[in-house]
């Protein structure tokens, strides 16, 4: 069988540009940096693939002419950038608005429907709100029933010992395989009849579509809901305001409507944000201080948790960043310490002992100390290291940073009591002292006295204010924006403003982004995009319309980075290792042609824009290298290219049929695939 042509081209094309990629990897370590460093133009195309998620039309452009250290200076501080343009797009996304107790009162998780459903909370009386509650509440019921019927069908089952159990068994087994008969009939039935309501529904006017939608039986709207996929989806939410489609989505699964705005944000603001190095910035904090969705609350507490904790400190005080993420809900509850209790807590031994206390030279010396007595039998300590190791390890000091074990355990008591106030509901952070492990603790060889909650707060500004801290981080954001093995120099440079100027972001990021390390050629195009920053990087290059952003992130989970989902704590690497291999070439290849083509579902490129129909395919190659990668390709890359387009079935123009205008989307889609798009 025949590969189609997109698939056999990007497997030749793979093949091509692996092998370039290759090169230009072994050409780039041997690099030497030239006299007088980047030329102004390489500057500014340099600046806007670190600093920002690579240039839109125009910018290389705009930023020359504004000059580069002056583009810099005003992406440094954000608030004086309008953003309007891009709060226009996200608008219609209510939940990053909404504080986490609105998220879950709109949006209910599992709990809150148990709830409802067991009469201990009641039913919203608001009709948008009554109806998705009253569709998850017949969901829960049902998953009641079924495993009600799986354990009565189980004791059916089960051999009594006795004729009669046994043929009373039979009965019953018989019966139920009769309900399960009559259940399918009715569920094919159910099934045809939502076939011919899903078309009536498409034909209705957007307004009289929706009240039609909210006025079906929880069982009808979750057929529907099952029925309409792809296209049919799009036709069912086309004309309905921001509202009405998060409503008819959470008739389905709330919870998922609220992933679905935080991960479609994330990219719609890396692609069109104005403030692009605060986007960096916040996509490498998060990272840095990685939360795991999946896990349980944390589906609805990091809409907040990344607005609320990370995005207001991206370029502020390190310490202040610090004590936000150790004060946050999502991250108490993704690390367990909202669940950590100390040894000696009240919440672990009880209350103490009446008071019977002597009196010694005029002061009164407790018989029973909490140190001194001990646990109740069988009731465990509750003591969670989680966040005291993280804390540490990859937060602060790094796995080398000198601490010892007994120092995580230490640090693990300290945060004892810093929990959530009923996470499940959207509670804020609290301090609860019968959860609080008492006594001294030793940090690091510094005596930490008894101060309840100011004990974590002591330890934060100890560990924010290390010389190990303040050279990791230095580290990291070097990593980041500079080199995988950065110059030990300019991490020494930068660890030494972090320490002097007490862990102020901005002023580190102006200490790296004007050194001489940052601009050297050999700077130039060295780091390897991540996925996210491979998609944005297209994205923006393109200057694709994006109505719809789902498919996007379907993308990331298929080039192995889905957003905010790396279970472990230690975040995405930024290292090319991890990203570069034929599978990952293959995928991005694939990626760059749908994109080109006009094939990702909710992207649209308007292709005359980059290049005239008048051109021909030698203008076109030269045009889109100019308005992709700023002109600046190899040889290898561009011979690579231009021989795929001597293939008519690729080409998709006869050799013969010079008057056929060329297929600007495969050219495009092989230049956004090439090695050096995907460096930045």
């Amino acid at each position: 069988m025949a590969l189609p042509a997109r698939a056999r081209l990007s497997l030749v094309i793979v093949a091509a540009l692996a092998a370039a990629f290759a090169s230009t990897q072994v050409a780039s370590g041997k690099k030497k940096a030239a006299v007088g460093g980047m030329d102004e133009q390489k500057r500014a195309l340099h600046a806007l693939n670190r600093l920002a998620f690579g240039p839109r039309p125009g910018d290389l452009e705009r930023v020359t002419q504004m000059g580069v250290d002056k583009w810099i200076d005003q992406q440094l501080h954000p608030e004086k950038i309008d953003d309007s343009r891009l709060d226009a797009r996200l608008a219609s996304f209510r939940t990053l608005r909404m504080d986490t107790r609105q998220i879950v009162e709109n949006f209910p998780n599992n709990q809150i429907i148990k709830e409802v459903a067991e009469g201990k909370a009641p039913m919203p009386t608001d009709p948008e709100r009554r109806a998705v509650y009253e569709a998850q509440v017949e969901k829960y019921e049902g998953k009641l029933d079924r495993k009600e019927a799986a354990k009565n069908s189980a004791g059916g089952n089960a051999a009594s010992g006795n004729a009669a159990n046994e043929q009373d068994g039979a009965a019953d087994a018989n019966a139920m395989s009769m309900q399960a008969d009559a259940a399918y009939g009715r569920r094919r039935e159910e099934a045809q009849a939502s076939t011919i309501k899903l078309r009536e529904l498409l034909d209705l006017p957007p307004e009289q579509r929706y009240r039609e939608i909210l006025a079906m039986s929880p069982e009808q709207q979750h057929v529907i809901a099952n029925r309409a996929k792809g296209a049919k989806a799009d036709q069912l939410m086309e004309g309905l305001n921001g509202e009405q489609k998060e409503t008819v989505l959470a008739l389905n699964n709330p919870e998922q409507v609220v992933v679905d705005e935080l991960m479609q944000a994330k990219l719609l603001r890396a692609a069109y944000s104005d403030r692009q190095l605060e986007e960096v910035m916040a996509d490498f904090w998060f990272n840095h201080f990685n939360v795991f969705i999946n896990k349980g609350a944390d589906r609805f507490l990091l809409t907040s948790y990344e607005r609320d904790t990370i995005r207001p400190h991206v370029m502020g005080k390190f310490e202040d960043l610090l004590v936000a993420t150790a004060k946050s809900p999502a991250m108490l509850f993704y690390l367990d310490n909202w669940l950590s209790i100390g040894p000696h807590s009240e919440a672990a031994i009880g209350p103490p002992p009446p008071d019977r206390d002597r009196p010694r030279r005029g002061r009164a010396i407790p018989r029973h100390p909490p140190q001194a007595r001990r646990p109740k039998p069988g009731r465990a300590s509750g003591l969670n290291e989680n966040y005291g190791r993280e804390l540490m390890e990859l937060h602060t000091l790094s796995v080398n940073g000198g601490y010892s074990q007994q120092d995580v355990t230490e640090v693990a008591k300290v945060f004892t009591g810093w929990t959530i106030d009923q996470p499940n509901k959207g509670g804020g952070f609290k301090f609860d002292a019968k959860m609080h492990e008492p006594g001294e603790k030793m940090v690091l060889g510094h005596r930490i006295k008894p101060n309840g909650e100011k004990e974590g707060l002591q330890v934060l500004r100890l560990l924010a204010r290390s010389p190990q801290t303040a050279h990791f981080i230095s580290l990291k954001l070097a990593t980041r924006f500079v080199a995988d093995d950065p110059p030990p120099a300019l991490v020494d440079r930068m660890t030494k403003t972090f320490l002097k100027k007490n862990g102020d972001i901005r002023e580190v990021l102006k200490t790296m982004f004007a050194s001489p390390e940052f601009w050297a050629p050999e700077a130039y195009r060295a780091k390897v995009k991540t996925p996210f920053e491979f998609v944005v990087s297209a994205v923006r290059a393109s200057g694709a319309q994006v109505d719809d952003a789902r498919q996007l992130v379907g993308t990331l989970n298929n080039m192995g980075m889905p957003l905010y989902a790396m279970m472990p704590p230690t975040g995405y690497s930024m290292r090319a290792e991890t990203w570069v291999n034929s599978s990952a070439l293959l995928a991005r290849m694939n990626f760059s042609l749908a994109l080109a083509g006009g094939k990702v579902r909710g992207v649209s490129i308007d292709n005359a824009q980059l290049v005239p129909k008048t051109a021909d395919a030698g203008e076109a190659v030269a045009r889109l290298e100019a308005s992709l990668l700023g002109g600046d390709v190899s040889r290898q890359t561009h011979e690579t290219i231009t021989k795929q387009l001597e293939d008519p079935k690729i080409s998709q123009r006869r050799l013969d049929d010079p008057a056929r205008p060329p297929n600007v989307g495969v050219i495009a889609g092989l230049i956004l695939g090439s090695p050096e798009f995907q460096k930045r």
